[in-house]
């Protein structure tokens, strides 16, 4: 076998805070790929809980990419926090019933679709993803930061709300890398190029991408 069991809910021995995630996960609205982890300081059962507002009604869903790399504390705000924002109130009249019910005929709320996290993906911290975003290939999400817009890939985005520090690479080997798509390898060949994966030297990726 090549690396660990990606079917392993723990996958390091001992160590019941680091998970992979797709092997936790019980919700039809949830996709995880392979290899992806999320590490919690307390309970990796915190990460459902940490999915918010996420209701059946509302449709949408959260789909993460594979080997992935998400941190304690990282929230995910789903369509059914929104409010109507147009109206003169925002306030959910019509929850409550009571002859209010009928406060939200012929109007929705908004919903911006589903929550797409790419591959190779890391997530610091405490951030905070809102509802319809969707995250590139490769891009890193600082710690406390809140993302309000989508992330381009292989990007580094930080603070509240989420702006742009650098890109990791030259957009000429972002595009590589991108056509590289090194998380679909069969895992021996992922096995085989762990030096190329972990290194810099960029100048590989033309060979390793015939």
């Amino acid at each position: 076998m090549y690396g660990p069991d990606k079917d392993t809910l723990f996958p390091l021995a001992h160590h019941k805070k680091l998970c992979f995630l797709k092997n936790l996960i019980n919700h039809s609205n949830i996709e995880v790929g392979d290899f992806t982890y999320y590490d919690d300081l307390e309970d990796v059962q915190n990460f459902m809980r940490n999915v918010k507002y996420h209701f059946d009604f509302t449709g949408d869903k959260l789909k993460i990419g594979k080997f992935c790399m998400i941190a304690s504390g990282v929230s995910f705000i789903m369509n059914g926090a929104n409010h109507l924002t147009d109206a003169i109130s925002t306030y959910p009249f019509a929850i409550f019933g009571n002859r209010w019910e009928d406060a939200m005929e012929n109007k929705v709320y908004p919903n911006k679709g589903d929550t797409v996290i790419g591959n190779d993906v890391w997530i610091g911290h405490n951030a905070t993803i809102t509802a319809g975003i969707t995250i590139g290939d490769g891009a890193i999400i600082a710690t406390n930061t809140t993302v309000v817009n989508d992330v381009e890939p292989y990007s580094i985005v930080g603070g509240n709300p989420a702006h742009l520090i650098k890109y990791r690479f030259p957009e000429e080997k972002i595009a590589e890398l991108l056509k590289l798509r090194w998380w679909d390898w069969d895992i021996s060949k992922i096995t085989q190029n762990l030096t190329f994966l972990t290194g810099n030297d960029l100048t590989k990726i033309s060979s390793l991408s015939e």
